[in-house]
């Protein structure tokens, strides 16, 4: 899980994000996807990325198909998909409820000293993590304006 604000996703999510991103592209044509090729176009390990795929398939949150000529793909309902759908399923909803700083008991009744002030920045961040979907992702790869890889 998370920290405070700078580990706001777990490693495993972003690569989570990232991967479905990158299959979302690479299967317009109905291309499957090997995990070797997910893991180098994103720069993430091929053995975690596979974990992770896996974990969303079993969430119906990406499809997948054995055998030599398998990998992963996505179809419309997998585009459909939200960021928010993805960080719930690898990381949980702790972004959605808990504390930035990590406080257990910090509420509207007993804040911590950034509650206030950070209760506006999580209400934008959920809205946008709930409102944009792989498909939205990939329209803005598809303008060349945007990357998904470090350069």
């Amino acid at each position: 899980m998370y920290n405070n604000y700078k580990d706001m996703f777990s490693k495993s999510c972003e690569y989570a994000i990232k991967a479905m991103i990158f299959v979302a592209q690479k299967s317009k044509d109905e291309n499957r996807i090997g995990v070797k090729e997910i893991a180098n176009g994103i720069d993430a390990p091929e053995h975690f990325i596979a974990k992770i795929l896996q974990d969303l398939g079993k969430k119906k949150l990406i499809n997948s198909v054995k055998g030599p000529n398998g990998g992963f793909y996505m179809d419309k309902t997998n585009l459909k998909s939200s960021i928010s759908d993805i960080v719930k399923a690898i990381d949980g909803d702790g972004i959605y409820k808990d504390c930035v700083i990590g406080l257990k008991l910090c509420s509207e009744k007993n804040p911590c000293p950034v509650h206030f002030e950070y209760k506006e920045i999580k209400k934008n961040l959920i809205k946008m993590l709930e409102e944009s979907t792989i498909a939205d992702f990939n329209e803005k790869l598809d303008t060349g304006k945007f990357f998904l890889k470090n350069k």
